[in-house]
């Protein structure tokens, strides 16, 4: 998508700090972090919302998911435990419509999304 941040940041248009990368998946570190480690997790294929996945796309998701365990492992996070969050829409707080998995941890996290 041509006005797509995320889009962007995957065609190496906006600079970004990449801890991950392979042929359908993009993996950096969050701006604004809510934790010491806050990483999102994209997919290189432009899909504006969970909404909008299709039954083609589950194993692509479930790519996401598996990538962000192997960072929180990598990061040694993994032990202590992390958070996994897809926001979805307005309501949900999704600021840019392209699906990202957040992966939050490095420290104690409270009920909401950042630590205590």
């Amino acid at each position: 998508m041509k006005d797509c941040l995320f889009c962007k940041i995957i065609n190496k248009e906006i600079p970004a700090d990449i801890i991950y990368e392979d042929d359908e998946v993009l993996a950096f570190n969050d701006i604004h972090p809510l934790a010491p480690m806050h990483v999102l997790i994209i997919p290189k294929k432009h899909i504006g919302s969970i909404n909008d996945l299709q039954e083609d796309d589950s194993e692509l998701v479930g790519k996401m998911i598996l990538i962000a365990k192997k960072l929180a492992k990598d990061k040694g996070i993994d032990k202590d435990g992390y958070k996994l969050l897809f926001r979805t829409g307005k309501h949900g707080g999704q600021e840019v419509p392209h699906i990202h998995l957040h992966l939050i941890g490095g420290a104690q996290l409270k009920e909401g999304i950042g630590p205590v």
